[in-house]
């Protein structure tokens, strides 16, 4: 599946990102620029009246943003068809088809208003509660004589254009019985096109960053439904078509499932990354814990580690239970330095230690010549002041008490 899109933007390569490291200044510096100048370029669009000379301007003008368009085949274009259905790369392809021929773009998710007048989406006056409503109130307006021709995106989700296709919904094809495929792919030196749930600043940003982006679009021949033909046998129809134009693999893969791949990628990122940090193994930390509710929360493990530094000798489980009451590293601490009369210090293992570190056993001794560090724990952190200190300050503290009395 992460062959269909990318998850991270940065090359994987060495060179490249050598080359990307090297480059930066310059991209950075050319980022600030094209933003004073795409503002210009956003005000002229505004200002001229939709016509062949405004898009043209605006298509020069992208041009020194970076934004490279070329077309095959525009005579394809049938200027009857009411629905144009394009593979979804990144999220300005409605711009640059609008860019080759007047069309809208509705608008399925975001902020309405101003952002999306801004962005070149079509707001429709009320949002439909389902596709089947949507679809409807669509269909009406390609029923409109004059209408502007619809540019849908059946795959509701972008891919990086070079693998395969995400499952082609069956509510676009419900609204007109004729589309006019369009082929895009989008290529750009250095890093991915796109990547999941980054916003359109985001990217709008990285398109300036870099030196250039193609755009090519490929209009193919209008695609009409067959007698007894359903929505979705039509859009499998048109998907496999567009497959075979951009000579990638048609999928079954939804947006429900890619959405599902990223978020369990997101979740064992921090995993990965804790033990790349030098932290304890999870399934070794889980040996100490034990099978209850704290060796499941990375939360609980790592405070306990932490009251471990300041506590070694007492058991991991006894720390855990206890946070799971308090969730908190001081609380803990204290609650267990009080209670701490139970744990005593065998003299032999306290001396091949160091003073530093006191030996706590969780075996009652025997002997009565053992010393036991019950003083300590009896008076420190009963004080207003002791319960105040940080952790730093508290394991200072205790090795400092326990330096004096051995």
């Amino acid at each position: 599946m992460t062959e269909v899109f990318c998850i991270c933007r940065l090359p994987s390569d060495g060179l490249i990102l050598l080359l990307l490291l090297l480059y930066s200044p310059v991209g950075l510096c050319l980022m600030l620029l094209r933003i004073f100048i795409g503002v210009h370029v956003f005000l002229v669009s505004c200002a001229l009246p939709d016509s062949f000379i405004r898009r043209f301007i605006v298509r020069v003008m992208c041009s020194v943003l970076g934004l490279h368009i070329r077309q095959n085949s525009p005579r394809l274009r049938d200027k009857s068809v009411k629905l144009y259905v394009c593979n979804h790369v990144t999220q300005f392809d409605h711009n640059i088809i609008n860019l080759l021929t007047s069309c809208n773009t509705p608008l399925l998710e975001g902020p309405s208003g101003f952002v999306c007048w801004a962005r070149g989406f079509m707001e429709l006056g009320t949002m439909a509660g389902s596709r089947t409503e949507l679809a409807e109130t669509l269909h009406g307006y390609c029923s409109a004589p004059g209408a502007l021709p619809l540019l849908l995106f059946p795959e509701e989700d972008t891919t990086n254009g070079r693998a395969g296709l995400l499952k082609f919904s069956s509510w676009p094809f419900s609204v007109a019985d004729s589309v006019q495929p369009v082929a895009m792919t989008v290529k750009r030196p250095l890093i991915s096109v796109n990547v999941p749930e980054s916003s359109w600043l985001t990217e709008l940003l990285w398109t300036f960053f870099v030196p250039f982006t193609v755009y090519q679009v490929r209009w193919h021949l209008p695609v009409h439904r067959q007698d007894g033909e359903s929505h979705q046998e039509f859009a499998n129809r048109v998907q496999e078509l567009l497959a075979t134009e951009l000579g990638v693999v048609s999928t079954q893969i939804t947006k429900a499932d890619k959405a599902e791949h990223i978020k369990r990628k997101r979740h064992t990122v921090p995993h990965t990354t804790q033990l790349n940090l030098g932290a304890r193994p999870r399934t070794m930390a889980q040996g100490f814990l034990g099978s209850g509710p704290g060796a499941e929360n990375p939360g609980v493990v790592r405070m306990a580690q932490q009251v471990k530094e300041v506590l070694p000798d007492i058991p991991l489980s006894v720390i855990t239970r206890d946070l799971l009451q308090t969730n908190c590293v001081d609380a803990t601490i204290t609650n267990l330095l009080e209670s701490s009369d139970q744990y005593h210090t065998d003299p032999a293992e306290g001396a091949t230690s160091g003073p530093a570190r006191p030996q706590i056993s969780t075996t009652p001794s025997v002997a009565a010549s053992s010393p036991t560090i019950k003083p300590a724990a009896k008076s420190f952190g009963r004080l207003p002041a002791d319960r105040h200190m940080s952790l730093q300050e508290r394991k200072a503290a205790l090795y400092e008490y326990a330096r004096r009395t051995i």
